[in-house]
This record gives C-alpha cells, sequence and structure tokens, in this order.
C-alpha cells in the first residue's frame, strides 16, 4: 500500500496590512496549502497548488532580483500576488509581500528601492520589504507605470469613459443594462469596450510623491494605449535622456479598427508635447481599403506601400545611447499571423532596417546590449517548435545562443551587462528564472544559471511524461514536427488511448510551453499518450 505524499506549498500569506495590524480572518489565506497525492502522477490540485511566476527584474547594480509569484485558490476562486527578492544567485529568497493584497509590477529606482502597484496605486518600499510609501494617489485607478530613467517623471496608465461605439445609457435610467451599439470594435475577448487606456506622464517631486499634473499623452484622441487586447507598458518606453517616450497605438476607430492590423510607433516629446510618427513618412495617405474583400491584393499591401511599415508594428525599445528606436513589426495590414520582424529606426538619419530577416520566424521578444559599438541586440523567438536565444547585429547576422527543447520567455539586461534575466519552460517544467550569460563568439560556451526552484517540492514528488519530436511527410511533400508525449510509467506492451491536440493558430506554433489551461503534463498523467 502507498502512503499519500503530502506537499506543503511554503509561501504563505500573511493577514498582515499596509498598517502593520492583524486582519481578520474574513481574508482569504491564499498561498499555504496541503495537496494529498496518491500517487507521484500530476493532479488537478497539484497543477493548481504550483506558484506561477511572471513579472521579474534586476536590480540596477545587477545584485538583486524581485519577481512576483501568483497562488491560486480554487476553493475561494481568488489569486494572491506576491513579491519576492534574492540575490542574483539566487541565494538569499525572502517574501517582501506580507499583506493579503495583490502587489505586483515591480520595478527598480535607480537610488536601489523597488516601486510596485497594490489597490491601484504605485507604492515603493526598500529592499527588505520596509519602509513602505505610497507614491500616487489617484483614487485606485493606476494600472500601469514606467519610470522615466532620472527617476524625474513617471508614466502612468489609467483608463478614461469611452462612449464612441457603445453609448452612454441616460443618466435617469440607472438600473438600465441594455446597451446601444454604433459600430465596430465593441468588445475585446471578454469585455465590452467602455473604456480605452491611456498614458499619462507625471512629475517626481523629491523622489516620494507622484505630483497631480497628469499630462495625457493621447489628450482628445480616441485611441487606446496600450493596444488592446494584450497590450502592456511594454507598449511604452523611455529614452536614456527621459526627453522623449515611444509608444505603441493603433489610431483608428470603428470598422478601420477592428479590420486593420496597422499599428505604429510614435515618438513623444516630453518638454513640447508633440508627437511624430516613425513609422509612416509625414502626410502619408493610406490607400483605400475595401472592407469586403481580403486585403491580400488590394493596394494598401502593394510592394510598394510596405515600406510604410502598414502591419503590426509594436513593442518599442530605445538603444542605450539613445540613437535607435527598436520594434517588433509585421509587414502587411490585415495579417493577424504575419511574421514577426525586428525592426530598428535610427533617429539621426530616419532610415529604418530590419534585423532577422535570415530568421524565418517570429521575435517574441528583445533586448538591446550594452555595446555601443555594435549595438547588438538579444532576441527569443521559435524553430523547430523550441523558443530559444539568438543574437543579431546591425548588419542582420543572427547567432543562436541556446539550443534547449525547452521555450525561453521574456528577457532583460542585467545592469551589471554582462548577463540576461530570463524565464524557462517546458512541456514538463512550470517557469523559473534564470540568468544568462551569453557567448556570441562561442555560444557553446553560453552560460546557464538556474535561480528559482518555485515548485521543486511539487515536482519532486511527480513522475514525468517523456517527450520526442517526430517528423512526418505532408501530402504536399513537405515535412512537419510533431511532439509525442508518452505517459510516466509507459509501458510499450500495452495499449494506449490517444489524445490529438492541435493548435488554433496560426498565431503560434506547438512550442514546448507550459500552460494552466493545456497542460500536456497533466493530459499524459492520466494515462493518454
Amino acid at each position: 500500500m502507498k502512503m499519500k505524499r503530502i506537499v506543503t506549498i511554503l509561501a504563505a500569506t500573511l493577514l498582515i496590512g499596509a498598517g502593520g495590524s492583524i486582519k481578520a480572518q474574513e481574508e482569504v489565506n491564499i498561498g499555504k496549502q496541503n495537496i494529498a497525492l496518491s500517487s507521484d502522477l500530476m493532479t488537478p490540485e497539484a497543477l493548481w497548488a504550483m506558484g506561477r511566476i511572471s513579472g521579474y527584474a534586476a536590480s540596477p547594480d545587477g545584485q538583486k532580483i524581485v519577481y512576483q509569484v501568483g497562488y491560486y485558490s480554487v476553493k475561494h476562486n481568488k489569486s494572491h500576488q506576491v513579491l519576492y527578492i534574492m540575490n542574483a544567485d539566487g541565494t538569499g529568497q525572502k517574501k517582501l509581500t506580507t499583506g493579503s493584497k495583490n502587489e505586483t509590477d515591480a520595478a527598480w529606482l535607480a537610488d536601489g528601492r523597488i516601486a510596485f502597484l497594490t489597490g491601484g496605486e504605485v507604492w515603493t518600499m526598500n529592499a527588505e520589504g520596509g519602509d513602505r510609501q505610497q507614491l500616487s494617489k489617484t483614487d485606485g485607478e493606476v494600472e500601469g507605470f514606467k519610470f522615466s530613467p532620472d527617476g524625474k517623471k513617471v508614466i502612468l496608465i489609467k483608463s478614461i469613459p469611452y462612449n464612441d461605439i457603445i453609448k452612454k445609457n441616460p443618466d435617469d435610467l440607472p438600473k438600465a443594462t441594455g446597451r446601444l451599439v454604433t459600430d465596430l470594435m465593441y468588445r475585446h475577448w471578454d469585455h465590452y469596450v467602455e473604456s480605452i487606456q491611456h498614458p499619462f506622464v507625471c512629475s517626481v517631486g523629491n523622489g516620494s510623491a507622484i505630483a497631480n499634473d497628469a499630462s495625457d499623452i493621447l489628450q482628445s484622441e480616441p485611441f487606446e494605449c496600450p493596444m488592446e487586447p494584450f497590450g502592456g507598458i511594454e507598449q511604452l518606453d523611455w529614452s536614456a535622456d527621459s526627453k522623449l517616450i515611444a509608444y505603441t497605438c493603433r489610431k483608428r476607430t470603428g470598422l478601420e479598427y477592428s479590420i486593420s492590423t496597422d499599428s505604429d510607433i510614435f515618438l513623444y516629446d516630453v518638454e513640447s508635447g508633440t508627437t511624430r510618427n516613425l513609422c509612416k513618412p509625414e502626410g502619408y495617405a493610406e490607400p483605400k481599403i475595401n472592407p469586403t474583400k481580403t486585403m491580400k491584393y488590394q493596394a494598401v499591401n502593394a510592394p510598394e506601400n510596405l515600406k510604410n511599415n502598414v502591419g503590426y508594428d509594436q513593442n518599442p525599445k530605445f538603444s542605450p545611447d539613445g540613437r535607435y528606436v527598436a520594434w517588433l513589426s509585421m509587414e502587411r495590414n490585415g495579417y493577424e499571423a504575419d511574421r514577426q520582424r525586428l525592426c530598428c529606426y535610427d533617429l539621426q538619419t530616419g532610415e529604418k532596417s530590419y534585423l532577422t530577416e535570415s530568421f524565418d520566424s517570429n521575435v517574441d521578444d528583445f533586448c538591446w546590449s550594452d555595446n555601443q559599438k555594435d549595438a547588438l541586440l538579444y532576441y527569443i523567438g521559435v524553430w523547430h517548435a523550441t523558443e530559444n536565444l539568438y543574437a543579431v547585429t546591425p548588419k542582420g547576422e543572427v547567432r543562436q545562443l541556446t539550443n534547449d527543447c525547452a521555450d525561453w520567455g521574456s528577457l532583460q539586461l542585467m545592469n551589471n551587462g554582462r548577463q540576461l534575466l530570463m524565464e524557462r519552460h517546458s512541456y514538463t517544467e512550470p517557469a523559473d528564472l534564470y540568468v544568462v550569460t551569453p557567448n556570441t563568439k562561442k555560444p557553446e560556451k553560453t552560460a546557464i544559471q538556474q535561480v528559482t526552484q518555485e515548485n521543486k517540492q511539487i515536482l519532486d514528488r511527480l513522475a514525468k511524461p517523456s517527450v520526442e519530436s517526430r517528423w512526418v511527410k505532408t501530402t504536399d511533400g513537405g515535412q512537419m514536427l510533431y511532439w509525442i508525449i508518452q505517459p510516466p510509467h509507459f509501458d510499450p506492451s500495452k495499449k494506449y488511448p490517444t489524445l490529438l491536440f492541435c493548435e488554433g493558430g496560426p498565431q503560434s506554433p506547438v512550442s514546448q510551453f507550459w500552460s494552466y489551461r493545456w497542460n500536456f503534463m497533466i493530459m499524459a498523467s492520466q494515462g493518454y499518450v
């Protein structure tokens, strides 16, 4: 008889508020859970007991890492987002969040303090979690933030009412639930568009308070930034001298918005308040689009018009010296799954170049190196259904730096200038953080160090399925890669039921992702191939 194995999630949630007093017991305590496993097979209970790492950032001196973990309770149908800090080598882990409120979006300030969101406001604390101060006072309206490099200003993301498409109900009908919809696009995924996000620039006084002098970058413009449905603060960036903001926006509404993927990168001058489009030439006039026909053969996607960045452009990042802005760029309008390239714009000459033309797949995220001379960039992209790390030169020379059967996630340069802070996961491993030391001359010597083991106490008790890649000849004579995942303790002499998982794409391939919705390890653990 096998004894039940008890897995205890050690990240307990203390019921202590910002003022330090003990909260009433009606507060939901999410984090510490006892999970009974009757065998070494993955169960839904074990899956939902796992901590989920999300945002992370390295300190200005590269010595510390702050990161976010979410814990979920099926019983209470709630989650709790908490912040941790550790040394850059993974030692000295300490939980910073001591209250029952969510704390998210941690970012380091130049003075070594940590800024974060809680209750819709920006707060700061020291690296020990103490000396907490509330910087913003917006009645809980802040949804994202990014401080300027000099610490004197901050971008705050807030939602404003939007009634251009869904009209505001009459004030004398406060209980009316109907909606008067006059155009597209009136809904995204799980919500109606009755508000849109705008970025506001505010002054920071003495590093201790955010002034009430908010300036709306999109003042009087009926457009959103960040963009629906998945955009966040990564769609905006500060220049190194804190004078410019690059931001992503699709400046159209209604039917035009709903059929077009043409978003652009705009440059906002903080002092003058002026804006210019980096994707389109001044005076650009879009060719007329017939919404009843495919855009494939229309003038907007004619070869001579593609130079105007008519596709999906997003996530700008300034180079360390401020001369360049790079961003992710799709070539054609109306193609949600077009190849995502790395575009680089020279602010001195106005020239654009596409650096990853030799890489026949998407660039999913990128960051600049601190190599001012060579202007090297690092990026992640999928090839043969695994997502690995690459480097690209200004001349478009691509070098693969990792070759893992895994998916590497978003990346950022650690401020020691020599290493990258990255996330990694696979079919059998949820996300953990790694410090990567790239070697562009000898990629095989790229060093990889795992610095978190968030779910070790669960994973050590679970048997893993086997994962194997195979190729099959297709009906048109090509070759298609697919994955075979066999249950733990697989016996080749027995017959097993089979599940066939097909990607709904074509936005993304079935790469080595870990999902809490489509989890292949739990499927295989139920006895399926």
